[in-house]
């Protein structure tokens, strides 16, 4: 019997892959297959904080063009399924409690509004600030608010340490649930013909430089698929598989760990917008903590600075509140599983956020389990994803989404169905193009961009 073939195999089944399979079928293509030695979205899109956002650095409005876009096929599957996976508008809070700040968020609301994220509102006495919905999954509002001044802060974020001066409210910006965005595009996919194969792939046939099958294994058994075009869609393993077909791109991965407590004394709202300390932070620990501390090599590094960046927000519809804090990320070409963690950051990453909001501190003795888990950041130089053909006839890559995978999901998955269908390219797909690492003047020019757009 004749092996049946496919208009294109997608190797990984995380929420690229998934978001790959189900725009290949909207390009037009009847016959994909999708291939995944696990369960699909269950390696690191289930690791997720869950969060997306058209709040961009620059150096150039890409990223956010890019998000605008995704962020836009995500309101119309949120219309299309009744809001199954949750969208919820409410916004990224910077917060603030250094006065030289209030001038870096005034540039920062400028700087987002000429990149297209959405009008600057300077809103010093409050007139002119509109409050979250509690109800609705379409932000009503874009762009971004300044509030400035204490008793105009506790009046609307009253959970806010006090001595917040400053605060910078991104509106296009929110949560999701990313298991349940994924299964609607998985399950719309597979409705729509894409076929799903729990297997590993071993390696692509490339004879004449093009592809002509994937060849994949399950419990030792290899099969032939043929088919000439293969996506690949590896999320922390996309490395092992580039080297396999002799492909070198720079690309590294990075751990991330974050944790969740429940909130029995409802200290967050359960309508507060992810939250994110624009601070360095040192931990307050009691004098008889510090000086337990100071006399220990191995903890001494507690007492000192902390960078910015702790975040967190209400998650679920328990009382569960995420907390999350990149104070501590290692890079390595290759992931390794299980993850491990150092036995501290659950305290620490607690700490930070008590910080920011001084009504967590409750939970500090004693501190309730937290949940903790993570996954891995694939990472390019200038934390830029990969969307694109790469050097071989028919092989496709789509990956490197850092901790943007979920937010960018949609958009991704149309433009690499654009590549494998030659479609018409949006105006940010060069930026996304593997190929862009073969430019010498690219690579000096991104030595001077300093910033990645990484919370």
């Amino acid at each position: 019997m004749k092996n049946k073939r496919y208009d294109a195999v997608v190797c990984g089944a995380g929420i690229a892959g998934v978001s790959s399979a189900y725009y290949l079928i909207q390009a037009g293509l009847k016959h994909i297959l999708l291939i995944d030695e696990g369960a699909p979205l269950s390696l690191t899109s289930d690791k997720s904080t869950e969060c997306y956002r058209n709040w961009w650095a620059g150096p150039d409005s890409t990223m956010v063009c890019f998000m605008n876009r995704s962020i836009d096929l995500m309101e119309q599957h949120a219309r299309e399924s009744q809001n199954r996976f949750l969208l919820n508008p409410h916004g990224y809070l910077f917060a603030t409690s250094s006065r030289d700040m209030i001038d870096v968020f005034e540039k920062q609301g400028k700087e987002a509004e000429e990149f297209g994220a959405g009008k600057f509102r300077n809103n010093p006495s409050n007139s002119g600030y509109i409050r979250n919905p509690n109800t609705g999954y379409i932000s009503e509002l874009d762009g971004s608010d300044l509030i400035t001044g204490q008793s105009n802060i506790q009046e609307i974020f009253p959970y806010l340490n006090e001595k917040t001066v400053a605060v910078l409210h991104a509106r296009r910006c929110g949560s999701m649930s990313a298991q349940q965005l994924g299964m609607y595009l998985f399950e719309e996919a597979k409705r729509n013909g894409c076929e799903f194969k729990t297997a590993y792939m071993k390696g692509v046939d490339t004879k004449a430089g093009a592809v002509n099958s994937v060849i994949i294994e399950n419990n030792g058994v290899e099969e032939q698929i043929e088919s000439d075009a293969v996506v690949l869609c590896g999320g922390p393993h996309i490395n092992a598989t580039l080297k396999s077909m002799k492909i070198e791109l720079p690309i590294l991965v990075e751990k991330h760990v974050k944790i969740s407590l429940p909130d029995t004394f409802s200290v967050v709202p359960r309508s507060a917008p992810l939250m994110i300390w624009a601070d360095a932070i040192k931990l307050n620990w009691s004098t008889e903590e510090s000086e337990e501390l100071e006399q220990f090599s191995e903890t001494k590094w507690l007492l000192q600075e902390f960078p910015a960046g702790v975040h967190g927000r209400p998650v679920g519809e328990g009382n569960q509140v995420l907390m999350y804090w990149t104070y501590d990320c290692e890079s390595s070409e290759r992931p390794s599983f299980p993850l491990e963690w150092n036995e501290y950051l659950p305290e620490i990453t607690l700490r930070g956020m008590a910080h920011m909001i001084p009504g967590l501190k409750q939970y500090l003795d004693p501190m309730p389990k937290p949940y903790v888990d993570g996954g891995y950041y694939t990472k390019t130089p200038e934390n830029r994803p990969l969307i694109g053909p790469l050097d071989i006839k028919g092989a496709f890559i789509c990956g490197a989404f850092s901790g943007f995978g979920i937010m960018s999901a949609c958009a991704s998955g149309e433009l690499i169905s654009k590549h494998v269908t030659n479609g018409i390219l949006p105006s940010y797909s060069k930026a996304f193009d593997p190929s862009r690492f073969s430019d010498s003047n690219y690579l000096a020019a991104i030595e001077t961009w300093d910033m990645d757009g990484q919370l």
